[in-house]
């Protein structure tokens, strides 16, 4: 296994094992708390990414499954996600299910041919690709609960992965709002919670992006208003992309209200 796909899934695993800890000792109240996502309380949001590890779990070991499962998708395609979450959240031992299905799909991407690409809601993705993803999606939706719960999130090194997700999907975020991707680079300089710094692009790039890691992972996910980050941006391309940021598949999402 690559020593790349390694670290993504020992990170996977980690943000998994961190929102399962918060979890675990809800009561039925706590299970129902309502979280930022209109409609989604803290069962939706765990169910939500139960489902969407049993669709990976499919794209990466049995294509007949998930072209049927994408069959499914497009007969609703506005509210099919949505109604898989709230059926996932109303059936018994939600946590257990969960778990067994982030298990199966650790196996299933350690297992998954080097240089092969797996179908996906967007474009193919290879198993350290999947594993981000999912990774992105799993903090993302902590942050949520966290939130829902009223329990202080503390940023680890593990949303580097997010980060770089970020930066690698900004010409996607042009394209899904219509919009011509930039052809300069940019150079992105953010500050990590270990305190380090994580750069991408050029040195001597006339359009940059500074800030904290924390903001810029939030923002990409669509977890915070870019008014209530510390980005900083330079340049007409960077100022426009922090508008539009989005990492993760599917149509724009509506973002956050500014606090």
């Amino acid at each position: 296994m690559p020593d790349v796909l390694a670290q993504v899934l020992a990170d996977l695993a980690a943000e998994g094992d961190a929102l399962e800890s918060l979890v675990a000792g809800l009561d039925e109240d706590g299970w129902h708390t309502p979280t930022p996502a209109p409609g989604w309380d803290v069962a939706t949001q765990v169910a939500h990414l139960a489902w969407t590890d049993e669709a990976a779990l499919r794209a990466a070991t049995d294509k007949d499954a998930w072209d049927a499962l994408v069959l499914d998708a497009l007969a609703d395609p506005e509210s099919y996600v949505d109604q898989q979450a709230a059926a996932v959240a109303s059936e018994p031992g939600l946590l257990q299910l969960w778990r067994r299905t982030r298990t199966d799909l650790h196996a299933a991407l350690t297992a998954y041919p080097s240089g092969q690409k797996m179908p996906w809601f967007g474009p193919p993705m290879s198993a350290a690709s999947m594993a981000t993803a999912r990774l992105m999606e799993t903090w993302a939706h902590s942050l949520d609960v966290h939130e829902g719960l009223g329990v202080r999130v503390v940023d680890t090194d593990r949303i580097r992965h997010v980060a770089h997700l970020g930066v690698r999907t900004r010409n996607f975020a042009f394209a899904v709002h219509g919009l011509d991707a930039p052809t300069e680079e940019c150079r992105i300089d953010l500050v990590a919670p270990s305190d380090d710094v994580w750069t991408w692009g050029p040195e001597d790039a006339a359009q940059t992006l500074t800030g904290t890691a924390g903001d810029f992972c939030r923002l990409v996910t669509q977890r915070i208003h870019r008014a209530d980050t510390d980005l900083v941006a330079h340049g007409g391309d960077v100022d426009r992309w922090l508008d539009i940021a989005q990492a993760f598949a599917g149509q724009p999402g509506e973002g956050r209200a500014p606090r």
